[in-house]
């Protein structure tokens, strides 16, 4: 049994340890909003977060997450979340929408740690979080329109 804190629940579960936690959260736990996109880290479809950090949970092995915080889009909660999201609605960001909660983990991850962030911090932070749909100019629209409401 793997024991942690998923979006502020403590959960067990039963599965090999290297199982990818994109897997446990999806087909062991119902938890569907993080997306499957590419299998390798290198669409970010399947962001969340561990211990508050953006983390790509296709390849990160159940093991490596005993006894830590994990948040998913489904848990994802707090001012600086509900800012994003109210930006992402605001700005009409998503189009197919697939990529979207990986989008939105990594951007509240961003703003968690620098809530007043640079164009350069925001494609740095964003950079490898792929859309397909091309929505970019949106996403840096819509997080810096999360940046300003978190000043208010």
């Amino acid at each position: 049994m793997t024991r942690f804190d998923l979006n502020g629940k403590s959960v067990a579960v039963d599965a090999t340890p290297d199982t990818p936690l994109l897997w446990v959260l999806r087909d062991h736990l119902g938890l569907t909003g993080t997306k499957f996109g590419c299998g390798k880290t290198l669409c970010r479809a399947c962001t969340v977060h561990v211990d508050g950090d953006a983390t790509f949970s296709c390849l990160l092995p159940l093991s490596a997450v005993q006894g830590r915080k994990v948040t998913t889009i489904e848990g994802l909660s707090g001012h600086v979340a509900e800012s994003v999201q109210n930006a992402w609605d605001n700005i009409q960001v998503p189009q197919c929408g697939y990529c979207q909660s990986g989008q939105v983990m990594a951007a509240t991850a961003l703003l968690t740690r620098n809530p007043r962030p640079s164009d350069a911090d925001i494609d740095q932070a964003m950079q490898f979080n792929l859309c397909r749909c091309g929505t970019y100019r949106r996403i840096l629209r819509a997080i810096h329109e999360a940046a300003k409401a978190l000043q208010a």
